[in-house]
Order: structure tokens, then C-alpha cells, then sequence
């Protein structure tokens, strides 16, 4: 089918809602922008569907949402009749039409007699990861872009278990979606009387007071707080997002009493209106928060993007200008705080991070006889392991976490969690300056002691059809370059993740790599470094990851920008 072909069977359909057919109307002389919104569905991936608002097979709406509500509902009516009356819980942002697409997602389902539990206002989305398990429901549904731009939305399934779909459950409801040819005649029962018949019921409150009672577990040392805490001074920004009653509620029941919340990012925004980009990552994101920091000398400044899985610090330097911390960094801070205040650690304890999470952790988890386990990018795959080793008994989760930001100290969630990560941060903080250290001071040890890592992230947006081409391009240009050497640093290996095959470099042996195919390549070098090519799998991005190791902080920032620019000459042009 041509994009044509679907674009006249939308602008042909009466019943076309009435603010999609303006939007429509608005671009159906530009050619250009028809094709993109046409010319393919909206794919729902592993990860579920996030893409650009607006008119389209390749846009979210109402329409791409019943599309993706339709195939889930499939998928749950196979699983039987138990996991139809269990039902399904969706939660959902701050963002443009968040709330109605999650109505429209709890019409679906309703219409197929599943039960839905639908939250009256908006939540985090780790709440909704424990809420699956508080609820006992057959999965959950969070309606979210995370820190994409204002233009976006999302639409993110999540099992039983309160964890991302993995590959294989992901790929029956993909199945399942594949299969409807037209989004348009996809049926929604009645809201109404969904309610009347107990289909569609409301949740507010009450899971969050058992979330919280649970957020008490992370404080490892809560004397601490009221021996030292008095004039500890906390500012945060949820960054106009969903995270600022539950942080101030978890600070505060940890015994933060200096809580000072940036105002004008306190209140939900769909427009994110104070920052270019709502994305605690970004050093621009905390330009108010510092400010409001210098004000009340504060010790710590914590940031949560808008669905609050993300959590971005910055801590003061010797000169009284605030640091942002790297995800790499903070993960590696509060890793060596767990182990270190740990009572007895378990002999089967094991740490989880990502391939393109910092060697920084393994060298920390090692040195406290820790093992840690590698998995893709993306968090699933850290709570699919937390749900197996909860199964098997093999291991015990201490932590997991991603170089993105994305960190769970606890498994009652089972999806990065912004919350729990701010209570632990803060308390870290505050147990480093009892110690007399500031947390670029408790780094420098740990840099001292280990070696001093160093990372950096470098994406490239290419947007649309064309995009997407010149990405694959370049994934091509580097799986068909036989680099032996980059930066100076010779290459020992080369692990392509889509064949599932790591072959060393000297002697072409090849290895299997027992992770679930993806398009993936990593460069691994002498003296720990590496680079790492991944697209992402939300946005129109291809990124480039880069981590090096050396004695001094001086040889690693030498490294690392040698490694960057010999990465560069290979880009296509």
C-alpha cells in the first residue's frame, strides 16, 4: 500500500475527528510532510509506540492508539479468560492528549470485556510498574514520550510482573497489532458504560501510600538524616513533569525537611515552556534549579524527567558552581554506597547494567566480590533478569542501572525508578558530607581507587524516511570497515549484536553473544576502552558511546577526544 493510498483512505473517512481532519486539511498541499506521515505505520517495537501527535498511519491519535489497544486486547483474550477479569492498569503524563489516549486505550480493551484501572490524574511511570504488582493485573500501559520533545507522545505496554514487555511477549503483541489493516474501524465501547459494568474503574491514591510505604527500603541509613539533615538543603525540578508530589513525599518521609521545589517547573506543562528540552540529562535543563540552588546553598540539586524514570544530579564543585553528574557517574556513587553500607552481602549478590553503561560499575562491584551481569540497551532487559533471578534464586538483585539515567535500588518496581533514585541520592549526598566530602570529592576517590573512567554520548537526529536510511548507512559503513585500530587504541574485538557474534580481532575466532538480537555494533579496545553504534529505538537518532580508562583524569580526557574524532572520519558524509 502507498502512502497515497493511505492518506486518501483517511481524508475519505467521514467519522475523521474533528481536530486531526483540520490538521489534515492544514497539510494537504505538502507533499513532503504527507509521505512522512503516511508512508508506514507507526511501528510498535519492543519498546511499544512513541512517535510525532497529529494526522497519519505514522503519527499518535486516537487511531494509531485503538490500532495498538486492539492488538494488546488480542494478545490478552489468547492468554484466557483470567487474564481478561485481571485486567490491565494505565497510567499517564503530563503530556498533549495523554489523558484521552488512555481513555481511548481503556475503551478498547472494555470493548473486548477486559477490565481496565485507570488512574484519575497523572503518575509516574514507575508507579504504574508497582502498580501491576499491587493490583495483581495482567499488565499495565503507561501513556508517555519520557523526555521527548513537546510534539511526541508514547504509548509503553508492561507485563504481569510490572517490567517492560521482553522481546518474546513483545513480539506476540507486535504479532497481534501487525495483523489490523485499517485503524480506523477499530471499535471503543462506550466510557460510560464501561463504568456502569465495573469495566473502567478509577484509581487514585491508595496505590500510591503502598508505593511509598515500600519507598521506606531504600533508606539505608535514616539516622543519618536526623542526626545530620537539619541544614541539608535539597532543590528540585520534576521539570514540569509527573514526579513532584511523590519526590517530596518520599524526601520528606526519609526526613528531608529543606525541600525547595523550583516553581515554575513545579506544575505540569505539556509545553515544557522553561527549557529547551525536558531532559534531566542536559545540563540546560537544571539552569533554574541552580540558580534557585546558589540562592539557599544547597547541598544537592535533583531533576526528574516528565514521567520521572530518569534522574539527573548536580552537586557543588570546589568553587561553589554546580556540577551536573553523568549518568555513569551518579550510578557508580550510589552503587558503592549500597555495596559499602550493605550489613552482609549476599554470596550470590549481583549488580545489572547496560553494554553501553560505563566498565566504571563492574570495577566498583568487583572490588566488593560482586558480579555483575550485561544486558542490551533499554531497562526491560534489567527487569526481565530482576523477575528471573526473583524466580530461580540464582542471584540477588543489589542494583541495576543504565548510563541514560535510569536506576532502581529496589525491585518492588521493576522499571527504572526517578523516585526511589532521588531518596537514595539525597541520602548519599548527605551521608558523603558527614564525611566531609562533596559528591565530585566522593567521586574523585572512587577514581582514585579504581582508575579513572570517562564517557561520553554523541547523537545524531536524522529525521523521517530519509533519516532513517542515512542511519542504516552508517551502521553499514562501520559493520563493513575493518577497523583494527581507532584513536590510537588498538582494537582487540568486535561484537555485532545482530548477528549475536563477538569475533577477536588477531585471530578471527568468533564467539556467540548470548543476548537477544539487535542492531548493535561495539568496538572493544585495549586498555578497557570501547565505542559502541546503537539507533535508537524512540527517536529518529543514531547514537554513538564512547568509554575509556586511564590512570589520570588528564590521559582519560585526551583519550576519550582522540577515540571521538577517529569515530568521526568514518561518518558518511
Amino acid at each position: 500500500m502507498t502512502w497515497q493510498t493511505s492518506y486518501q483512505r483517511w481524508n475519505d473517512f467521514d467519522l475523521l475527528e474533528k481536530e486531526l481532519r483540520d490538521k489534515l486539511t492544514e497539510i494537504q498541499s505538502d507533499e513532503q510532510s504527507l509521505e512522512d506521515a503516511f508512508y508506514k505505520n507507526l511501528e510498535f517495537g519492543t519498546g511499544g509506540m512513541r512517535g510525532k501527535l497529529g494526522p497519519g498511519t505514522n503519527r499518535m491519535n486516537i487511531y494509531t492508539i485503538r490500532r495498538a489497544a486492539e492488538g494488546l486486547a488480542r494478545y490478552i483474550e489468547k492468554r484466557g479468560e483470567a487474564w481478561k477479569q485481571n485486567g490491565i492498569v494505565i497510567a499517564y503524563d503530563n503530556r498533549h492528549m495523554s489523558q484521552e489516549f488512555a481513555v481511548e486505550t481503556a475503551k478498547v480493551l472494555g470493548n473486548h470485556g477486559i477490565k481496565t484501572y485507570v488512574f484519575t490524574s497523572l503518575r509516574p511511570t514507575p508507579v504504574l510498574s508497582y502498580a501491576v504488582r499491587y493490583l495483581y493485573t495482567a499488565g499495565g500501559i503507561v501513556i508517555t514520550a519520557s523526555h521527548n520533545p513537546p510534539e511526541y507522545n508514547g504509548f509503553k505496554v508492561y507485563n504481569e510482573d510490572g517490567g517492560q514487555l521482553p522481546p518474546a511477549e513483545a513480539g506476540a503483541v507486535i504479532e497481534m497489532v501487525n495483523q489490523i489493516e485499517n485503524e480506523l474501524e477499530v471499535e471503543a465501547a462506550d466510557q460510560a458504560e464501561l463504568e456502569a459494568e465495573g469495566l473502567l474503574e478509577w484509581i487514585d491514591e491508595k496505590v500510591d501510600e503502598a508505593y511509598l510505604k515500600e519507598l521506606r527500603s531504600v533508606n539505608l541509613n535514616p539516622h543519618i538524616t536526623h542526626d545530620a539533615g537539619d541544614d541539608f538543603q535539597v532543590v528540585f525540578t520534576p521539570l514540569h513533569g509527573t514526579a513532584n508530589v511523590l519526590v517530596r513525599k518520599g524526601l520528606e518521609q526519609a526526613g528531608f525537611e529543606n525541600i525547595h521545589v523550583v516553581a515554575e517547573q513545579a506544575e505540569a506543562d505539556p509545553e515544557f515552556s522553561t527549557v529547551a528540552s525536558p531532559n534531566p540529562e542536559e545540563h540546560q535543563a537544571f539552569e533554574m534549579a541552580i540558580a534557585q540552588g546558589k540562592e539557599v546553598g544547597a547541598d544537592i540539586l535533583i531533576g526528574t524527567d516528565p514521567d520521572a524514570d530518569r534522574l539527573g544530579v548536580a552537586v557543588p564543585d570546589a568553587n561553589g558552581e554546580y556540577q551536573v553528574l553523568t549518568g555513569n557517574q551518579l550510578g557508580a556513587l550510589m552503587l558503592d554506597y549500597l555495596l559499602s553500607q550493605h550489613l552482609d552481602l549476599p554470596d550470590n549478590g549481583i549488580m545489572i547494567k547496560t553494554i553501553v553503561t560505563s566498565e566504571f560499575g563492574r570495577t566498583i562491584a568487583s572490588y566488593y566480590n560482586i558480579e555483575t551481569l550485561d544486558t542490551l540497551t533499554g531497562f526491560k532487559f534489567i527487569g526481565e533478569k530482576v523477575r528471573e533471578y526473583e524466580r530461580t534464586g540464582e542471584h540477588e538483585f543489589l542494583f541495576g542501572y543504565e548510563e541514560s539515567y535510569g536506576f532502581l535500588a529496589k525491585d518492588f518496581a521493576r522499571d527504572k525508578d526517578a523516585v526511589q533514585a532521588a531518596v537514595l541520592a539525597t541520602e548519599l549526598a548527605l551521608f558523603w558530607k558527614t564525611k566531609g566530602k562533596t559528591l565530585l570529592q566522593a567521586l574523585d576517590t572512587l577514581y582514585q581507587r579504581h582508575g579513572y573512567y570517562m564517557e561520553d554520548l554523541q547523537s545524531i537526529k536524522l529525521d523521517g524516511k530519509q533519516g532513517a536510511e542515512k542511519i542504516q548507512a552508517i551502521m553499514d559503513t562501520f559493520r563493513e570497515e575493518k577497523l583494527t585500530e581507532a584513536g590510537g587504541l588498538k582494537v582487540l574485538a568486535v561484537e555485532d549484536y545482530e548477528k549475536s557474534r563477538r569475533q577477536k580481532i588477531d585471530t578471527g575466532e568468533e564467539e556467540e553473544i548470548t543476548l537477544p538480537a539487535a542492531n548493535v555494533l561495539k568496538f572493544v579496545l585495549e586498555d578497557d576502552c570501547w565505542f559502541c553504534l546503537r539507533p535508537s529505538g524512540t527517536e529518529p537518532k543514531i547514537k554513538f558511546y564512547y568509554g575509556v580508562k586511564s590512570s589520570s583524569k588528564e590521559e582519560s580526557q585526551q583519550r576519550l577526544v582522540r577515540l571521538k574524532n577517529a569515530v568521526e572520519e568514518y561518518l558518511p558524509q
